[in-house]
């Protein structure tokens, strides 16, 4: 069967009006729980780019960077755990957590609004020398979200800073009892420049140091905000969607037991896949894929839009079409990776 590529606009076109649902655009013609991934691996699944001048394009860059994936977590969570050395008679050096909210600067460091009288802000003041570490963890509950912890000294922001008013509204805006207590004698705002910095993608992943000036270069995900909600609304609403892209474009051939997307960011998503291992129904493994966006998205609309362009795909492979202009067959330059497995026996 062969499917006319104009068609395939006006679907999208219509899905993304209607509402982030693949079903609704399809119905408009009638032709047609894991453990951690152990083994992190990079393999090719699927991607042929567009040819320039009979020559393959390069592969596209369908994954944030470490820089870019700190960055984003700093940028999403705006409180944490700030850890200094205690100077309480009894436990002198002992690391002290306090919970504290925070906005970034325009480098990305966290500038913090405290009161003299608090524990942290006097453990602060009586070792000024002492370096502090602040951690943030992305939303979700367990290990198996982004964290980032920044360790460095703290500095009080003199009134006269150039970025004072820009702080000031940032802090408002983000904090609604700033207003309240920032023009306070008791509060000031204080400054953590960092020297370390520690990134870490979850349980059982990616975990690595991050280059101050690579993280104050780096630009956070600008679906960063919206993706937990676009990953709850895929899992809800996707699940047959997910099936057939596991089937016909992450070539997963066994009984899937579980398929779930992960995360979402402007580059692709990561779509985790549970299945059989052979014949035997308690031998498991658990695949995870990178699913690129063939061009990175700037918006929460392009990204339903590219979501459903590679449902559409898997399903046009699945039912047997093919492209008016030549012989590719949906799917085929969607970038693919498979980024890790894990077997359960």
């Amino acid at each position: 069967m062969r499917f006319c590529a104009c068609g395939i606009v006006i679907l999208y076109a219509l899905a993304a009006v209607e509402g982030f649902s693949v079903r609704s655009a399809v119905s408009l013609q009638n032709t047609r729980v894991t453990s951690p991934l152990s083994a992190v691996i990079t393999e090719a699944v699927n991607g042929t780019h567009e040819k320039v001048n009979g020559e393959k394009a390069p592969a596209l860059n369908i994954r944030l960077n470490v820089n870019e994936k700190a960055r984003t977590v700093t940028s999403v969570c705006t409180s944490g755990t700030l850890c200094t050395l205690s100077g309480s008679e009894g436990i002198e050096g002992s690391p002290f957590g306090s919970y504290v909210d925070y906005v970034l600067d325009d480098n990305g460091f966290p500038v913090l609004l405290m009161n003299e009288m608090s524990m942290h802000t006097m453990n602060i003041y009586n070792n000024p020398d002492n370096f502090v570490t602040l951690f943030m963890q992305a939303s979700g509950l367990g290990q198996d979200v982004s964290r980032c912890s920044l360790t460095g000294k703290v500095e009080r922001i003199p009134n006269d800073s150039p970025d004072m008013d820009a702080l000031r509204m940032r802090y408002s805006i983000t904090h609604a009892y700033a207003d309240q207590v920032m023009d306070s004698p008791k509060f000031a705002f204080y400054r953590l420049v960092p020297t370390k910095i520690y990134f870490v993608g979850g349980f059982g992943v990616l975990a690595k140091w991050v280059e101050v000036n690579e993280y104050k270069e780096a630009a956070p995900d600008i679906l960063a905000r919206e993706a937990d909600s676009i990953v709850q609304r895929i899992n809800r609403e996707h699940a047959d969607d997910l099936r057939l892209t596991a089937n016909h474009l992450l070539d997963v051939n066994t009984e899937i037991e579980r398929i779930r997307v992960t995360n979402i960011d402007r580059l692709g998503m990561d779509i985790r896949v549970t299945s059989q291992k052979g014949a035997r129904r308690n031998k498991l493994i658990t695949d995870e894929f990178r699913v690129g966006f063939r061009i990175p998205v700037i918006s929460v609309e392009d990204a339903k839009s590219e979501v459903l362009k590679v449902f559409q795909e898997a399903w046009e492979k699945g039912n047997g079409y093919t492209w008016d202009s030549d012989d590719e067959l949906p799917g085929s330059s969607v970038p693919i990776v498979k980024i890790a497995e894990d077997s359960l026996e």
